[in-house]
């Protein structure tokens, strides 16, 4: 009897002991993209960088595949996700409550933790669309990029630059990844995404029976936007990542950064644990992709808009990084 209620006991105690750590251990989801883009297996990444230290910070970090830029920012900001990768101009634009922020007004507590890699405002169309320019997608069937994604309202910029009008165009609003199979079948003329290079999607669309070629995104109405915005910067694409595209030359474009945001409600010691794991491991985390093979630790400061996590700070301020980040953002 004594020994069958010691073991009872033990249980028990093993079973509270059990559920205890459960209770402490923070969990953490990162929002991303499509499956097949540059954000999903960057926020793996992360996610198995922190989760190889459970032990060590007590946070068990997942990934989830989102609709994007914008969805990534308001699902973070109602604390339905701890992390986001969203476009910095989208954390521009949300940090100053604008586009699609611009009833609600400036979202204060949105908070960013560092950028990633630049990704370029890509336009492919098929040759027999004959569209060799931003101009000549009036009257095409052209996706401009699903609701909820970065890339959206970098169409309509692209479009409202060249003074397209975008009920001139026949828009079409599908994901990325949905969107190189529609031009191979002849449903689209074209499609916008606005991504790191190299891409699947791109290899996919450049490479089937239709021959597309890659369209520039530049001229005089560009070089105003360029002006008038702080988070567009110029982009080339190589013309080595796509040698089945009919271009014979890199392509000029604009393009923005991935950037990796939080709220501010978000405990420092978990945005520190983040940002730690993936500057104490940037080599390891530069082979993930080909866009990240020339990225720096200082290229991983540019760009952010909303400011920086105290947990991100508490990271800087330790590996003597300070000086290279905008004071406006500390």
């Amino acid at each position: 009897m004594k020994k069958a209620l010691m073991v009872l006991y033990f249980g028990i105690l093993t079973t509270f002991f059990c559920q205890s750590v459960a209770l402490s251990r923070t969990f953490v989801t990162i929002g991303t993209g499509g499956v097949t883009g540059v954000y999903y297996p960057t926020g793996g990444a992360i996610s198995r960088m922190v989760n190889q230290k459970a032990k060590e910070y007590n946070i068990k970090a997942t990934v989830e595949s989102t609709a994007g830029s914008v969805y990534n920012i308001n699902a973070v900001l109602s604390g339905d996700l701890e992390f986001g990768v969203a476009q910095s101009d989208r954390q521009y634009q949300a940090s100053q409550g604008m586009a699609e922020w611009s009833e609600v007004g400036p979202r204060k507590e949105l908070r960013s933790v560092f950028s990633i890699h630049p990704e370029a405002i890509t336009l492919i169309a098929s040759e027999q669309s004959g569209i060799k320019t931003v101009s000549d997608l009036a009257g095409k069937r052209v996706n401009i990029g699903n609701p909820g994604s970065g890339q959206l309202q970098n169409s309509k910029d692209v479009l409202a630059a060249y003074e397209v009008a975008l009920d001139k165009v026949k828009a079409e609003q599908v994901k990325a990844v949905e969107a190189p199979s529609l031009l191979q079948d002849g449903k689209l003329d074209a499609f916008f995404y606005t991504v790191g290079h190299p891409n699947g999607n791109i290899k996919e669309a450049t490479s089937g029976r239709i021959k597309v070629r890659i369209v520039p995104v530049s001229g005089p109405g560009i070089d105003k936007l360029l002006a008038a915005t702080p988070y567009y910067a110029t982009a080339l694409i190589p013309q080595a990542s796509y040698p089945n595209a009919l271009n014979t030359e890199d392509t000029l474009s604009i393009g923005v950064k991935a950037t990796l945001v939080t709220s501010a409600k978000v405990a420092d010691d978990v945005v520190y644990a983040i940002t730690k794991e993936v500057f104490d491991n940037f080599e390891q985390f530069k082979k993930l992709h080909p866009a990240y093979s020339t990225l720096t630790k200082q290229d991983m400061l540019k760009g952010l808009s909303a400011p920086l996590h105290a947990g991100a700070v508490r990271y800087y301020k330790a590996a003597g990084m300070l000086k290279d980040i905008d004071p406006k953002l500390l």
